[in-house]
């Protein structure tokens, strides 16, 4: 259910003092989460785009991991907060991402989504991704194919 303040969510480079709740969203959704030290070692990085999105009070309420190589990129983790999904939030997340990509030069960007996230895949879909692939047994906790998706940036 939308409150009103989703079209005030305001996206910017993640800092250091936003790790501790990134790392809280990234439990919250995934079976095999990565530690906040990897968050902290991945921030400055050359060819990476870490992003949080903060509703009008400050708050972390989701985040988004690009690497970008050459005219190549991958988004390796999006994700909101469970208690504020269905919002639209991560379509804006995900359009911020989309525009850090075009400004970078990236011309396909990749994800790898669970086969059965299927609110994931339709979000994706209607930003313009396209099945490219599979990877047989990627996930744990439960086990489960990746579909490999990607985008044609123009």
């Amino acid at each position: 259910m939308k409150t009103g303040w989703e079209s005030k969510a305001h996206v910017r480079l993640m800092k250091s003092a936003d790790v501790p709740s990134v790392a809280e969203i990234e439990r919250e959704a995934f079976t095999t989460p990565w530690k906040a030290e990897t968050f902290e070692g991945l921030i400055g990085r050359d060819g990476m785009e870490l992003l949080v999105m903060e509703d009008p009070d400050g708050t972390v309420v989701g985040y988004a991991v690009l690497w970008c190589i050459l005219d190549q990129g991958e988004l390796a983790n999006i994700a909101v907060r469970p208690e504020d999904r269905g919002r639209g939030l991560g379509a804006q997340l995900l359009r911020e991402v989309l525009s850090a990509c075009r400004e970078r030069g990236v011309q396909s960007l990749y994800l790898e989504v669970r086969a059965s996230n299927e609110a994931a895949i339709k979000l994706y879909g209607q930003f313009g991704f396209q099945d490219v692939g599979r990877r047989r047994d990627y996930y744990r906790n439960p086990t489960e194919d990746a579909r490999i998706m990607e985008v044609v940036l123009d």
